[in-house]
């Protein structure tokens, strides 16, 4: 299931990669674009990035963080 953000023009989609379990890196974010090539923030339609179990908690850590702060305020 994605993430909608953007008003619809960018999904981000967070998976374990099974095949990938060998390699440290085995955490994809896949954030996809559908809009213009002039309104992308990647060069990319689709872009994946690899995470570390560790790098993945850690940013799973700040957003949480980030919107606690907002909530409270």
């Amino acid at each position: 299931m994605s993430i909608i953000l953007l008003d619809g023009s960018l999904m981000v989609d967070i998976t374990y990669e099974e095949l990938d379990s060998d390699f440290a890196d085995n955490i994809q974010v896949s954030i996809h674009e559908d809009c213009p090539d002039d309104e992308r923030l990647f060069r990319a339609e689709e872009t994946n990035i690899f995470l570390t179990p560790d790098q993945a908690c850690e940013l799973a850590r700040r957003l949480s963080l980030a919107a606690q702060c907002s909530i409270q305020n």
